[in-house]
C-alpha cells in the first residue's frame, strides 16, 4: 500500500511557503491507518523499547497505539505548563529564541530502553530536545522515529540516535 497517497498536502499553512503534511486523512482510512501501525511496529519494535516516548502532539498519536501494540509503557512529553504533578522542564534553542518541553517526574525510569516518536521529522530540535530531556531523566534512549521525514531540513542529522521514518520527503 502506497501511504503516502493517504497523506493531504496543504500549501502555505500555517504561514505562506510552508507545505503541510496532514496525516488526518491517514489517520481516517482504516486500512492504511492499519498498514502504517504494522509497519513503525515492525521497525521500532527491532529497538526492543521498554516505554515510548511520544512528542506532543500529533506523536501521542503514533506513540499510543504502538505502545499497546508492542506491550510497552507511553509517556508524554508535553509543551511547558500541560502535565500535572512534579514535572522535568528542558529548555531548548531554536532559530529564533527557545522552547521548553516537560516530561513529568519519574514518567521514565532509569535503564529504560525508549525510542522517542512523533508523525513528522523536521529540523530535529523537538525531538532532539525529547532526547536530551529522557536521557537526563536516566532513560537509555536506543533510537527515534516518525511518520513522515522531511530529509532536506538535515534533522535527522541533529538526533546522535537511529532514527526510522516510514516515509521521506525530498523537496
Amino acid at each position: 500500500m502506497d501511504i503516502k497517497k493517504h497523506i493531504r498536502e496543504i500549501p502555505d499553512f500555517p504561514k505562506p511557503g510552508i507545505l503541510f503534511y496532514d496525516i488526518s486523512t491517514l489517520l481516517a482510512h482504516p486500512d492504511a491507518w492499519q498498514v502504517t501501525m504494522g509497519r513503525v511496529a515492525n521497525a521500532v519494535r527491532a529497538l526492543q523499547p521498554d516505554v515510548l516516548v511520544g512528542i506532543e502532539s500529533r506523536g501521542f498519536l503514533v506513540a499510543a497505539p504502538l505502545a499497546l501494540k508492542l506491550g510497552c509503557g507511553f509517556v508524554m512529553v508535553r509543551k511547558r505548563g500541560k502535565l500535572p504533578g512534579k514535572i522535568i522542564r528542558h529548555e531548548y534553542a531554536l532559530e529564533y529564541g527557545t522552547d521548553t518541553i516537560e516530561m513529568q517526574e519519574g514518567a521514565v525510569q532509569p535503564g529504560q530502553r525508549v525510542v522517542i516518536l512523533d508523525d513528522l521529522l523536521a529540523t530535529g530540535g523537538t525531538m532532539r530536545a525529547a532526547i536530551d530531556l529522557t536521557s537526563r531523566m536516566g532513560g537509555d534512549v536506543v533510537g527515534a522515529a516518525a511518520l513522515i521525514e522531511l530529509t532536506f531540513l538535515g534533522g535527522r542529522e541533529k538526533l546522535g540516535k537511529p532514527f526510522w521514518s516510514l516515509l521521506q520527503y525530498d523537496e
